[in-house]
């Protein structure tokens, strides 16, 4: 209902607009059940004061959530707010600014493009931007995945690669072949398609239960016993099976759950010995995020599908790609019009994203990102590490660029977050975890200021 965000401040909407200036409660005071009204303290700007009625926010139940801050512009690792706050980003936009924000590479290649070409179909179209980020795709990806396939979304990324696995079968003949295992705490995405793949029960979709495609879900195996349950399971369940999906090493926003290596390296073996088509979904962990610039070369294994998005094009626009190997590529090769993938977004291989995407590669091979990551995850570890003797907090861990406390309960979550900002930090707890995947470029004082401020705000928070 329009007027939401006002009523929930118990404000009338011309009352609201008079409030230039309102204030949130002193950060002594943030524990209490009070509600926070917005995330940022400053003044309220008029484009929001304007617009903010008219969008629905993402993950967020409108009526209680405080207002949004308002960004207004970035610079490196920060965000720049209307009243001229900085923030560090400690979550690069969600997993996407690799190189920080406003890289003038980036900003010049896209530029470059805008002016001679922003956008032609794809379909019986081809143009270089998109050739070229193709080719050099299936260069760094490991092993034979080379046959790319673009999108504009991660989560349509997903929905391509399940409609490539089911197809596969489909076109060497064998029928039945049609849903897909996948882990506890998985999450590949808000489509529907993309939905079923995730933990059916512990993720914000488990109440489409009865409306979603019905899959499998195992705990992603660690021991023996569990490996071998997974391979008595896939021993009589692969006459209907068309795959398996995981998000490699880490399940993002299932938990930012870590696995080692060696349980893709098993995982791949028994979906070789059952002939069971493997798909990693490398949305939030491709382009250096791990430590690697694909978290499947930590395992040494060639997957039969990759998805990736998200930092692709470093944060600058949307575009996803499904990259298959030939053994799958060959199932759709024929003369037989039925055996194409009938698969084609309006923005796919976007010239502009794909210029976007040629530049941030460039900088891959010219800057030393992936050493940097090395030194993101020493500083990580060590600055978070005292917030495991605070009260509640169950665990503290840390893979490549990614930092994440896990407590008991995230209780006063609004407070939380408003508390970090107001320390110059931007994040978004959620679920039961606090973390943290900032831009690869960031310097190691802003990375001890980013973690000093959640040590801190961590402390103050287990007192409320």
């Amino acid at each position: 209902m329009q007027g939401d965000w006002r009523e929930m401040n118990n404000r009338s909407t011309s009352k609201f607009r008079d409030t230039r200036h309102f204030q949130t409660p002193h950060l002594e005071v943030l524990n209490d059940e009070s509600p926070i009204r917005q995330l940022h303290s400053g003044s309220i700007p008029a484009w929001q004061q304007a617009g903010a009625d008219f969008v629905w926010s993402p993950y967020t139940q409108m009526k209680t959530t405080p207002l949004p801050i308002p960004v207004v512009a970035t610079d490196g690792v920060y965000l720049i707010l209307d009243d001229g706050t900085r923030l560090i980003d400690g979550m690069a936009s969600w997993w996407t600014a690799c190189h920080g924000y406003n890289h003038p590479h980036i900003i010049a290649k896209v530029t470059e493009q805008l002016q001679r070409m922003p956008h032609v179909m794809f379909g019986g179209v081809h143009h270089e931007p998109a050739l070229r980020l193709a080719s050099r795709l299936a260069n760094l990806l490991p092993g034979d995945l080379k046959h790319v396939f673009f999108s504009d979304s991660g989560s349509v990324s997903v929905e391509v690669a399940l409609k490539m696995a089911v197809q596969y079968w489909l076109n060497r003949g064998i029928t039945g072949r049609s849903k897909f295992l996948s882990f506890r705490h998985a999450y590949h995405g808000d489509t529907t398609g993309a939905m079923s793949v995730c933990d059916p029960v512990n993720s914000m979709h488990s109440h489409f239960k009865g409306f979603l495609l019905e899959q499998f879900t195992h705990a992603v195996p660690q021991i023996d016993a569990e490996f071998d349950e997974l391979d008595r399971f896939l021993r009589d369940t692969r006459e209907t099976l068309a795959g398996v999906i995981i998000e490699p090493l880490v399940q993002g926003a299932g938990g930012m759950k870590f696995h080692p290596p060696e349980s893709l390296l098993r995982l791949r073996q028994l979906c070789d010995e059952h002939d069971v088509l493997l798909i990693a979904d490398e949305i939030a962990t491709g382009f250096g995020r791990t430590g690697t610039m694909f978290a499947c070369e930590q395992a040494s294994i060639v997957p039969d599908i990759m998805c990736v998005g998200k930092a692709l094009t470093a944060g600058t626009m949307s575009l996803a790609a499904t990259v298959a190997t030939d053994r799958v590529f060959d199932a759709f090769w024929s003369d037989d019009p039925a055996c194409a993938l009938m698969h084609g977004p309006t923005f796919m291989a976007n010239p502009l994203a794909c210029a976007a995407a040629n530049a941030s590669l460039d900088l891959f091979e010219t800057e030393p990102r992936l050493a940097h990551v090395a030194e993101i995850e020493t500083r990580l570890a060590e600055g978070l590490e005292p917030c495991r003797e605070l009260v509640g907090v169950v665990d503290v861990r840390t893979k490549g660029a990614i930092g994440v406390i896990q407590v008991a309960e995230l209780h006063h979550v609004e407070q939380l977050r408003a508390t970090i900002v107001a320390e110059g930090v931007w994040l978004r707890p959620f679920s039961d975890i606090v973390y943290m995947t900032p831009p690869l470029t960031i310097s190691d004082e802003e990375i001890n200021t980013l973690c000093g401020t959640v040590r801190e705000t961590m402390a103050r928070w287990a007192t409320w």
